[in-house]
């Protein structure tokens, strides 16, 4: 099926790649992608293109990556060129997702129909860079995708629809990652049919009560404190997986920690230190965690040492064996 509506498409991850793949294989013209300049990546630190530029190339779509859009600041030059790009390129809208680059009122007033971003939250909660990390590591039994008409402001602007999934209690990043980005696809999908059919779509205005930021991820954080609960690390684990990885260290040796769950089945004893390894079995290695009278542990299913493959227990535990009474090193004060 070919549509008419003209859409020029702006983003950079994995996340963004599945809705322009979903735009594009719907039939919709795309004159033009937006997407970051390539980045060093890998142990070479190789520019590397981004996922979105990989599938413009493969599948012959015009591409520009401009290092800002924004005539103030480090790239006035580069800016006003892009800005010239995107008004010399007719289209009806410009879909948005997961970009990394501020969009000035000048941009957004240059489609007819404005700028739709794919936002990978229950708006307003988790506005910013990191919502689906920052909505597992909270505990949220739910987040989604909001389709929103963009403004000058950071994931203010009003909500189009929205689409709901459960947080499953094994759910990581990564498992998130995915079926968010495939729910994103088919809604943004729809939304420009109905664009294309009616001409217009209704949107309502965000309300700033419940408004969250999701903060980037920082590499600092990764460091599991031991003084926290295990619910609480457990979060952070599968949040922190696959990037930046949730890690420990023991006996001077990082280890990253990348699955756990709350070992409610043992009781941890008095004496007993946060960090301190309470027991060591196939199943996983347990741990003691939390201070006071919040006492808990937390077993951990799969670990990975300098150097190695992420491992279950099993097998990790065969290559470097632990033992009940070593302790991970207490965490830097936050």
């Amino acid at each position: 099926m070919s549509h008419t509506l003209r859409v020029i498409f702006a983003g950079t991850p994995e996340f963004a790649a599945a809705a322009l793949a979903a735009i594009h294989e719907a039939g919709f013209p795309v004159p033009l992608v937006l997407t970051q300049p390539d980045r060093p990546a890998g142990r070479g630190m190789k520019l590397q293109a981004s996922p979105v530029k990989r599938y413009a190339l493969e599948h012959g779509l015009a591409v520009a990556q401009p290092p800002s859009l924004r005539r103030t600041g480090k790239y006035p030059a580069e800016a006003a060129a892009a800005l010239d790009l995107l008004r010399a390129t007719p289209h009806d809208v410009m879909v948005v997702a997961a970009y990394g680059l501020l969009l000035p009122q000048e941009v957004l007033d240059i489609p007819s129909h404005g700028c739709i971003n794919i936002h990978a939250s229950l708006l307003p909660r988790w506005r910013g860079a990191a919502p689906i990390h920052r909505a597992i590591e909270a505990g949220d039994a739910e987040t989604g995708i909001t389709l929103m008409q963009m403004d000058a402001g950071l994931d203010t602007g009003p909500m189009i629809v929205e689409a709901r999934t459960p947080i499953a209690p094994a759910d990581t990043t990564a498992t998130l990652h995915d079926r968010l980005a495939q729910i994103g696809a088919k809604l943004i999908v729809d939304a420009l049919v109905e664009l294309e059919r009616s001409g217009t779509l209704p949107a309502t205005p965000q309300s700033a009560d419940g408004a969250t930021y999701a903060e980037k991820i920082g590499k600092q954080e990764a460091a599991l404190d031991w003084r926290r609960s295990a619910d609480v690390l457990a979060r952070q684990i599968r949040a922190f997986d696959p990037f930046p990885g949730g890690f420990a260290t023991l006996d001077g040796a990082q280890l990253k920690l990348w699955a756990a769950e709350p070992a409610a089945d043992v009781a941890v004893r008095d004496t007993a230190v946060p960090g301190e390894i309470l027991d060591v079995s196939p199943a996983g290695v347990v741990v003691a965690c939390g201070e006071g009278g919040e006492r808990s542990a937390l077993r951990v299913t799969q670990l990975q040492k300098p150097g190695g493959k992420r491992l279950p227990a099993r097998e990790f535990l065969a290559g470097l064996p632990l033992a009940a009474g070593q302790r991970f090193e207490p965490a830097a004060s936050r």
